[in-house]
């Protein structure tokens, strides 16, 4: 880890699960972490500053109050499907958007952006035509018009995660020609404080079966440690890649050994 030392990072969602475990994890091993968040973190990151990711002049102002350049960002602030769609896309989606195309002339060269999407997302390539069409909207405010007006099958959680994961792919030569890298890492269930949420919104039943599959929900733990991989050199050429860490279910899924969650 001693390769985070001296190193500037910014995590958004750092007050509670893997943001948390995430900002910890940089602060032991000597960062320089910024948190966005709503809520205070536990973790001793070098500034916090408040923020409401669901509207862009909260961000705006936010992007204001930094100083100086980073070496990575970290998108991992999200919000489950119980809370209102557009409020969901918005913070799921738009905010990650948005935030990173401020922040890209401020990363350093050699600088990734990591965005913590789902596999909940998994159905994208059924959507893609309908994604590629947000994508093409240039702003907040007129990618929100574009989900009002297009209402999706299923929840706004899994098309929010499916849209970020395809923004990481598709950003990722825009990226490269920049000499930055941007990937994206895709949990399945994890123990974190909203974890009844999603049981809600996606079926208890449904999350106790993936459970059951592997013996346990991930850990807060088990996904920061992959995303920090993504910041390290040894990921240097690994970019535009949506990274699974879901203890094998999905997998299991597409060989066809269990069949897709329907959540």
């Amino acid at each position: 880890m001693s390769q985070f030392a001296g190193k500037r990072y910014l995590v958004t969602g750092a007050a509670s699960g893997i943001g948390h475990e995430v900002a910890e994890k940089l602060v032991a091993a000597g960062a320089e972490v910024y948190s966005l968040d709503r809520n205070q973190p536990t973790a001793k990151v070098h500034v916090h500053i408040e923020v409401d990711l669901s509207g862009p002049a909260s961000i705006d102002e936010a992007v204001g109050r930094l100083d100086g350049t980073f070496d990575g960002l970290l998108n991992i602030a999200g919000i489950p499907g119980t809370a209102p769609g557009d409020t969901v896309f918005a913070v799921n989606f738009l905010a990650v958007r948005h935030l990173t195309e401020s922040l890209l002339e401020r990363l350093t060269p050699g600088g990734c952006v990591v965005i913590v999407s789902s596999t909940a997302g998994f159905g994208w390539q059924e959507r893609l035509g309908a994604i590629r069409e947000l994508l093409a909207t240039d702003t907040f405010e007129e990618g929100a018009r574009w989900f009002a007006d297009h209402p999706q099958q299923g929840n706004a959680y899994n098309f929010s995660k499916e849209a970020t994961t395809v923004y990481t792919m598709a950003m990722a030569l825009a990226l490269g020609e920049m000499g930055l890298r941007i990937n994206a890492v895709l949990p399945g269930p994890v123990e974190t404080p909203i974890l009844a949420d999603f049981e809600q919104s996606m079926g208890k039943d449904q999350l106790d079966g993936v459970k059951a599959l592997l013996g346990r929900h991930a850990t807060p733990d088990d996904i920061a440690g992959a995303a920090l991989f993504l910041l390290t050199d040894q990921a240097r050429w690994i970019n535009g890649h949506p990274l699974t860490v879901d203890g094998g279910i999905t997998a299991s899924v597409l060989s066809g050994n269990v069949p897709a969650p329907q959540v």
